[in-house]
């Protein structure tokens, strides 16, 4: 599935929300989609079971934290949810390099280079908010 095959599936509620203006909102959301995924797989060695635990929690938390702190009114409290988001990708990025003993290469590459991308978008939103 590649991004816009998933955003065409999305319920219309989720895509008029004025959060889904939020590159890294719909970045991170499709990231924790097409984790389902890898966690899927990483689940069939006892090794990694794990670690695909908490890649899935840790990617999850990116699009959470974002869609919280979006809902909060001023740019300090923001910038808070914000950087807990930041903390996730990054934390996200460290679990795929880790299962790249399961997942096959291109994936991995992939994964890493999607959250490196959200990373970015991140560290340019955060001190905006902070203003």
């Amino acid at each position: 599935m590649n991004f816009d095959e998933w955003v065409a599936g999305l319920p219309v509620e989720i895509k008029g929300d004025t959060l889904w203006k939020v590159e890294a909102y719909r970045l991170s959301l499709f990231a924790t989609e097409i984790g389902w995924y890898d966690v899927t797989e990483l689940m069939k060695d006892r090794r990694t079971i794990g670690l695909a635990d908490q890649l899935y929690r840790s990617l999850g938390s990116v699009s959470a934290n974002l869609a919280e702190g979006y809902s909060h009114h001023t740019g300090k409290s923001r910038a808070q949810f914000y950087q807990y988001s930041l903390g996730s990708a990054r934390e996200s990025r460290d679990w795929y390099y880790k299962s790249h003993h399961i997942l096959k290469d291109e994936v991995v590459r992939h994964r890493i280079s999607l959250l490196t991308q959200i990373i970015k978008l991140l560290l340019t939103m955060i001190p905006q908010q902070r203003g």
